[in-house]
């Protein structure tokens, strides 16, 4: 019988590595970016096309290579990093591995271009599917220019399974930002389709996160640092109240190698515990300087995942580096002892009016002393003073009779006659006005009298509704977060989405990630009432919103729906039309979720709740109302 198993030729080896080296253009992007920082470059200049599906450049100042590197480099497990094994447990550089060039031109048409400044001419190489088809001597600039173009050209399959190019540029921003923390003293330069993204001269680290995620993390950066003989830990938190809904700008970096590790978030956000609302993430660039020896980088192939052999002491460093920045910098809560309580929320009233005598003073302390405390207070009053003091109440003689009459009346004005709409077809239904109403339609109300005693509101957050086996209590914010998300499903499967245009447009401007990522789902976000148009790179100008929009600026309103949409992306992996509809629900209800409402505003709620799909849950599966039966109701008193 012959013999089965043979050896892979290296075209086909090559392809089987790329499968995990090289998973889209951002994977391409990474280990190139990275190539540079080893090179010692200060400066490095990516540019792409289409979403890096075309071409990624990387262009950099560094160490260069010599002619037989040149060829080497592309070569399967050839690397210039690491010599024996031991040096596995002691790396500092960024690649070690050697496979990610031999898989980037495994799957892409590659031109080298590399020089070093010892010599006079520089080298070109060009592969295309690991095959050789030119190699030359040319005149280059110092340092190293890569180009890999068509990426994935000759594995149709694997480039059908490609995003869209938005999506794709989120990725590589997301590897350019990573790289670009890590190294705040390198210059870098990011152009996508000819346009310029990012321009990052080199600097401190501060510098670099302003000028990466906008100036208003100016405001909110707090400076962490912790040194023992183990382990170090510097970088920068962000304040509690700028947390977001959101885990996006959280970053650990191991030897200025960023890292994915939940146990260490949970380190940060125990540190943070007590000091934001429950299910917000701050913003925090932690850099961990340890021994090489006591961490391991062999652990996947994106070499985004370590293992520590004592996570617990890096856990408790961690956290102790957090707790100390909070305090540090005063960003723990504090109690304010002098504050008096007893001006916080008074109620003026005329039935307890306050007079001279009322002035708060202590019983122990006499008036002397209390004057001398107050070194502007006039020791002795003038007879003219003491008369108007002593005869201010007068001024509000008879306004409780006023005030009881002007009520008695208003009352008696209310009291509206409600005719058959039979009798009167002309009629019109009586209506408060209130915001609600632009969300509320109008149906058919009980009488006055029954949804005054049958349904009311307490503390403008919850209902209460008399049923017959008790008592049905609805949570508010709830109940208009499951109808508002019906409402928006219907917009985007319809496309009718209903717009209020803006008397004066205005201009909005985000990150580049937070761009692209608008870019993406502008079909959708038009389709809910979004009037948008695009300007530059990272711009647009909103023309119109959604009629059911919060009260708040249109920069606001548009950052707070991607926030919750990328959350939203991140932990449940909805698709497209029921994220934007979940997101917009959530950011909406929020408008009437603790607003005053009528009686027939509240009973129309009723209604719609019960009228729609699911009306026990919102759609983040949160309980929207409950029945206390009167079984129950007696239970708690124990009858």
């Amino acid at each position: 019988m012959l013999d089965i198993i043979q050896l892979l030729p290296d075209s086909i080896a090559n392809q089987i590595a790329a499968g995990e080296v090289v998973q889209r253009p951002s994977s391409v992007v990474k280990e190139l970016l990275e190539n540079s920082i080893d090179a010692e470059a200060t400066q490095i200049q990516l540019i792409v096309r289409e979403a890096g599906k075309n071409l990624i450049q990387v262009i950099d100042n560094g160490k260069g290579m010599s002619e037989t590197d040149a060829r080497m480099c592309f070569e399967r497990h050839a690397t210039s990093k690491i010599r024996t094994s031991d040096d596995l447990f002691k790396i500092r550089t960024m690649g070690f591995r050697g496979e990610a060039m031999a898989s980037i031109a495994a799957v892409s048409q590659v031109e080298l271009k590399t020089r070093r400044s010892t010599d006079e001419l520089g080298t070109m190489v060009r592969i295309e599917a690991s095959e050789l088809k030119a190699q030359e001597a040319i005149s280059t600039p110092e340092g190293t220019n890569l180009l890999v173009k068509n990426l994935f050209y000759n594995v149709p399959a694997r480039r059908n399974f490609l995003k869209s190019n938005p999506v794709e540029m989120r990725h590589i921003i997301d590897e350019f930002q990573r790289v670009a923390l890590a190294n705040p003293d390198i210059a870098f330069s990011l152009y996508h389709n000819d346009a310029e993204i990012y321009n990052l001269p080199s600097g401190k680290l501060s510098r670099r996160i302003v000028d990466l995620f906008g100036k208003s993390y100016r405001e909110q950066l707090a400076p962490c640092e912790e040194e023992t003989s183990f382990v170090t830990v510097r970088g920068f938190v962000g304040k509690p109240q700028f947390a977001k809904k959101t885990r996006g700008e959280q970053f650990f970096f191991a030897n200025n190698r960023f890292i994915k590790n939940s146990y260490l978030n949970h380190a940060v956000m125990s540190a943070f515990e007590g000091l934001m609302p429950e299910g917000s993430h701050p913003f925090y660039v932690l850099f961990i300087e340890i021994d090489p020896v006591h961490i391991d980088i062999n652990v996947h192939p994106t070499k985004t995942e370590i293992k520590f052999d004592d996570e617990r002491t890096v856990y408790a460093i961690v956290q102790a580096a957090v707790r100390k920045s909070m305090s540090q910098h005063n960003l723990a809560p504090s109690l304010d002892f002098d504050t008096n309580i007893n001006y916080s929320n008074q109620f003026f009233s005329f039935n307890n009016a306050p007079t001279p005598t009322s002035t708060a003073v202590p019983s122990k302390m006499n008036q002397a002393d209390f004057d001398s405390e107050r070194p502007f207070a006039k020791p002795e009053m003038s007879p003219r003073e003491k008369s108007n003091l002593s005869n201010w109440n007068k001024l509000y003689e008879g306004l409780d009779s006023t005030v009881e009459s002007f009520e008695q009346k208003r009352v008696e004005q209310s009291s509206f006659n409600f005719r058959n709409e039979e009798d009167y077809p002309e009629s019109q239904p009586f209506t408060l006005k209130s915001k609600a109403n632009d969300l509320l339609e109008s149906r058919p109300l009980r009488s006055s009298q029954d949804s005054d005693a049958t349904t009311f509101q307490i503390h403008n957050r919850y209902i209460i509704s008399q049923v017959k086996s008790g008592m049905l209590l609805i949570d508010q914010r709830a109940a208009y977060e499951r109808i508002l998300y019906e409402k928006f499903v219907q917009y985007l499967q319809k496309n009718n989405g209903t717009s209020q245009q803006l008397l004066f447009p205005s201009t909005i401007k985000l990150t580049p990630a937070d761009f692209h990522l608008l870019v993406e789902i502008q079909d959708e976000v038009r389709n809910l009432g979004f009037d948008l148009s695009v300007i530059g790179h990272d711009s647009f100008i909103v023309n119109g919103i959604p009629a059911d929009s919060p009260d708040e600026n249109e920069q606001a309103l548009i950052e707070g729906l991607l926030e919750q949409f990328k959350r939203n992306e991140s932990e449940l992996h909805l698709d497209r039309v029921e994220n934007l509809a979940r997101s917009m629900a959530k950011r909406s209800a929020g408008r009437f979720g603790m607003s005053r409402l009528s009686n027939q505003e509240m009973n129309t709620l009723v209604e719609q709740l019960f009228a729609s799909s699911n009306p026990s849950y919102s759609p983040s599966g949160e309980l929207t109302m409950k029945i206390l039966g009167l079984a129950e109701i007696a239970n708690i008193f124990q009858k």
